[in-house]
């Protein structure tokens, strides 16, 4: 409908154009939007103000033009021209009635488009570290990631879903240095675990599989691993070690005494079944939250291909490296950071930051017209030293976009449950899937702003009422599927057609509440996928449920004038269409008895 509008408003200023009135020759995309106040019309255009100084003309007096240069309509009952130059469109219920055989001849295609005209967009998200299970905060990502990247594939986008794994690094290593610590423990070794070691059930299940599997192969004394490492912190009930104790020299001596007691050979063994086990099971975990990419990205590889050495010398080559006191420093202060960051540290190890340069530099060498991160909102200060490198690579940094995803706070019973990887205290991803459901869990995680927190209310994400948003959208749909079952039971004849016969007794209220909510959904996916902004689209299905309830409510489907039935039949109809479509777009399903 709103295309149909779109289509005169550019008739007449073609109009304009071909008589002289207008000097465009490039005639912009009229902008049109429903207006907040039906007594203003339905829809609304500023084109006359944006194009007055082209038409050398008042903007009221260029509105007057463009209204007596449209060509007629049925849909259109009258034009207003108000305030400055606005142009107010009144629509007949003829106009609204005709979105109804629009939306069951598209069926699932219905709101979508080729608005993205196949640009090529790389959406990276999740990418958590791969030393524990992804917990409840993770999952709001995970479910943000993937309906903004399905949100832009709908209008038009080709869409390409990554997940970076971190699989180098400190972080890796004390993993690895924590699974063998545990497995120690099971060949009966004494020790003390670190305080700064990964602690979760996980870890123990991992150093149980090295265990089952080499029995005693892997085993060192444990004085050997601790002689001469850094005390660890006192622990509660203790008395102060010597010089009070670094957790951190602890854990890096632990990984340095492994390395060394295992050799390069065993020492790879216990990192990659630590890796890979726990990689799987996210793999898992995401394919069963309805979460799957294309491409499951090394960070290892871009050492490994010389993509980290290829962006230094980039850089190097572009005068932005210097070296202090045996390190290099990329100067990301010459394009607005806050100050110069370390490329290669003393040792000549390369950082975690100079991986980061290499990951997007080739991003934008895959040919992607667009990239977007998804991180976790604590992250917040690391988007002007990527954005700095992209630009010192000579490289475009508007091209990348950074959306920032606050954590995901669950409550049960009141009580905030603790999330923490390295204790171990932790709601998984998975936990949640099995206490909710998969629908609740992505449909509670896209309510609201990226940006904004979210206290995710377990018990209200499993109540079967009115007040759970999503069991209400449902049951909508639920609903439509029960009135053709009773029609069918009463030997009823619905025609599922998308003819326009019979439509016109379409005239309560109700009716044309809801005709008006089925029209606007292509615009809010649209408006959902440009902005990613979910929460556009649960918003919309909430506000079309309630409209559908109300109407199911106050009105008799199957009644006995079999016309008036088969135009309410296929109001209902198209009502559980959109109703499965932007289900379907936030990957949540769309039941048929509940």
């Amino acid at each position: 409908m709103k295309q149909d509008i779109k289509d005169l408003i550019r008739a007449a200023l073609t109009a304009l154009v071909s008589n002289g009135q207008l000097d465009a020759p490039e005639l912009p995309e009229p902008m049109l939007e429903r207006t907040r106040d039906t007594a203003h019309g339905d829809f609304a255009t500023n084109v006359a103000m944006v194009l007055a100084k082209l038409a050398r003309a008042k903007p009221r007096d260029l509105a007057q033009r463009l209204v007596e240069a449209l060509p007629p309509s049925p849909l259109v009952t009258r034009v207003e021209i108000a305030g400055p130059g606005f142009i107010n469109f009144f629509l007949a219920d003829a106009a609204y009635r005709a979105e109804i055989p629009r939306i069951l001849a598209a069926g699932h295609d219905f709101g979508r488009s080729q608005l993205g005209a196949g640009q090529r967009v790389q959406v990276e998200f999740v990418s958590a570290n791969p030393t524990g299970p992804l917990h409840v905060g993770h999952g709001r990502g995970a479910a943000y990631g993937a309906v903004v990247a399905d949100l832009l594939a709908a209008v038009g986008f080709n869409v390409h879903r990554e997940y970076y794994v971190n699989d180098a690094g400190r972080q890796m290593d004390i993993l690895c240095a924590s699974v063998w610590l545990r497995y120690l423990e099971l060949c009966g070794e004494d020790l003390r675990f670190p305080s700064n070691g990964y602690k979760g059930d996980y870890v123990w299940d991992i150093a149980a599989t090295l265990h089952r599997e080499h029995g005693d192969a892997y085993r060192v004394d444990a004085a050997q691993v601790f002689a001469g490492l850094p005390p660890d912190i006192p622990r509660e009930g203790e008395p102060p070690e010597q010089n009070g104790g670094d957790k951190e020299a602890h854990i890096d001596g632990l990984i340095v005494a492994a390395k060394r007691l295992l050799g390069d050979n065993r020492y790879r063994y216990v990192f990659e079944l630590g890796l890979n086990t726990i990689l799987d099971d996210i793999r898992d975990d995401l394919s069963g939250f309805g979460v799957d990419y294309q491409e499951w990205y090394s960070e290892r590889s871009l050492t490994e291909s010389g993509a980290v050495n290829r962006a230094i010398e980039r850089l190097r080559a572009g005068g932005y490296l210097d070296e202090r006191n045996g390190a290099l420093w990329f100067r990301s202060t010459a394009f607005g950071d806050e100050k110069d960051r370390v490329v290669v540290r003393e040792n000549g190890q390369s950082t975690y930051f100079a991986s980061d340069i290499a990951y997007h530099m080739d991003k934008l060498e895959r040919g992607f017209d667009r990239v977007i991160d998804i991180w976790g909102a604590d992250h917040h200060g690391y988007i002007p030293r990527v954005k700095a490198a992209i630009q010192a690579l000579g490289d475009d940094a508007d091209r990348l976009d950074v959306l920032l995803v606050q954590f995901a706070i669950l409550y049960r019973g009141g009580e905030k449950a603790q999330m923490s990887t390295r204790s171990g205290e932790f709601v998984t991803l998975r936990a949640l899937r099995q206490e909710v459901g998969r629908d609740a869990a992505r449909f509670f995680y896209v309510m609201r702003r990226c940006e904004q927190h979210l206290d995710f209310d377990l018990d209200l994400a499993k109540s079967e009422s009115s007040d759970n948003p999503v069991y209400y959208v449902q049951y909508a749909h639920a609903r439509v599927c029960s009135v053709l079952r009773q029609a069918a039971e009463k030997g009823m004849v619905v025609d599922p057609s998308p003819g326009t016969t019979n439509l016109e007794r379409l005239v309560e209220d109700h009716e044309q509440a809801l005709l008006r909510s089925l029209t606007r959904y292509p615009e809010v996916v649209e408006t959902a996928a440009l902005k990613a902004e979910p929460h556009q689209l649960t918003q919309y299905l909430r506000e079309l449920a309630n409209d559908f309830h109300t109407y199911y409510n106050a009105h008799q489907f199957l009644v006995e004038d079999a016309v008036l039935r088969d135009a309410r039949i296929k109001l209902i109809l198209a009502a559980r269409q959109v109703l499965r479509n932007g289900l379907g777009l936030l990957g949540v399903s769309a039941p048929e008895n509940m």
